[in-house]
């Protein structure tokens, strides 16, 4: 399970409520073309689907919510599943410290394909979550 920990120019606030609410994924999730049937705005129970690029479309759920300091996921697909955990730390006012653990596994077929996803979604991963500090960045200034 690959963790990336990245150190962001963003408030941890704004941060944390912005990468928690599915429905803003689409605006810094690069793999993602829209989400739809989003039932709440990213607390503990939130589920929706992603609609992906390539045509996939995995059901999520919130899976823990500690506000501030963790955001969790579990998703699936078919045969295949997956987790991602955000843990928050706070770098002054103005800057926020992620640590970003994805896991992906499955049966059958759907094992090669996991363990792919779980090797490559780290790379993906650093790119959206810049993105998503920018834009949260541009908007608490």
């Amino acid at each position: 399970m690959p963790t990336v920990s990245l150190r962001l120019d963003a408030p941890l606030g704004p941060l944390f409520d912005y990468l928690a609410d599915p429905r803003n994924r689409p605006e810094w999730q690069s793999s993602l073309r829209r989400v739809d049937e989003v039932s709440g705005s990213g607390e503990l129970g939130t589920t929706w689907y992603d609609v992906t690029m390539v045509g996939a479309r995995p059901w999520l759920e919130v899976s823990d919510y500690q506000p501030g300091e963790l955001w969790a996921e579990h998703g699936r697909w078919h045969g295949l599943e997956a987790s991602l955990v955000v843990r928050f730390s706070p770098l002054g006012e103005r800057r926020t410290e992620l640590a970003v653990t994805v896991d992906f596994w499955g049966r059958g077929i759907y094992r090669v394909a996991g363990w792919g996803m779980t090797a490559l979604t780290p790379l993906g991963v650093r790119s959206d979550l810049r993105r998503a500090a920018r834009l949260v960045s541009s908007r608490y200034s």
